[in-house]
């Protein structure tokens, strides 16, 4: 197996080899066009963010800066906002559902390396996907770690750090973010804490 065939099937793999850098280097490059365009470039960007990420839906709005590793493995539903800052590490696959928001500087890391130094030394790393379902919400300065899944229609609060996969239909907050409570009928009456429509 290439070391690429094994970064995409979750097997310990060395990234700094020629293909994966040479990878990374393109997406980089890209990366950098789509952060110095005029912000009035929006056509243009998109036609470069198309270009980068493996799926996108026809209408969907990245905000720069915008940060990856490879591009190919990031996959997007309609109408997809992020804003400010965003990174994702995408080793593996990262695939966003339909009418996902992301707030400023939210960070997915789809890489990991090994707890014990001697193989972390030899350069070796890890990928496992991430997945996020329809219609969610992830906070500002939210990390989400390998592997994870995260349910449709959840929020997840400002400044958590997921560890764990999150259910369908939750509020989620902390570090390591946790459940608080589920998402009722009851809450589509208000915006923003107890203010209703």
């Amino acid at each position: 197996m290439t070391e690429k065939e094994k970064m995409l099937a979750g097997q310990p793999y060395k990234s700094f080899e020629p293909k994966l850098f040479e990878e990374r280097q393109l997406a980089k490059d890209l990366n950098y066009q789509i952060n110095q365009l005029h912000p009035f470039k929006l056509e243009e960007r998109n036609q470069l963010l198309r270009k980068l990420l493996g799926r996108t839906g026809s209408q969907f709005h990245i905000e720069p800066p915008f940060y990856c590793d490879y591009g190919y493995n990031i996959a997007i539903g309609e109408n997809f906002y992020s804003n400010y800052n965003c990174t994702i590490l995408d080793c593996a696959p990262v695939t966003f559902g339909n009418n996902v928001l992301l707030a400023p500087n939210v960070s997915i890391y789809t890489a990991g390396h090994p707890v014990h130094y001697e193989p972390r030394n030899e350069a070796y790393e890890y990928a496992f996907p991430v997945t996020i379902g329809n219609n969610v919400w992830i906070g500002g300065n939210t990390v989400i770690n390998p592997g994870i899944s995260i349910g449709d229609n959840s929020v997840i609060g400002s400044g958590s750090v997921v560890t764990k996969n999150i259910p369908a239909n939750v509020i989620a907050v902390g570090n390591p973010c946790k459940v608080i409570r589920d998402i009722t009928d009851n809450d589509r009456q208000y915006y923003f804490r107890n203010l209703k429509f």
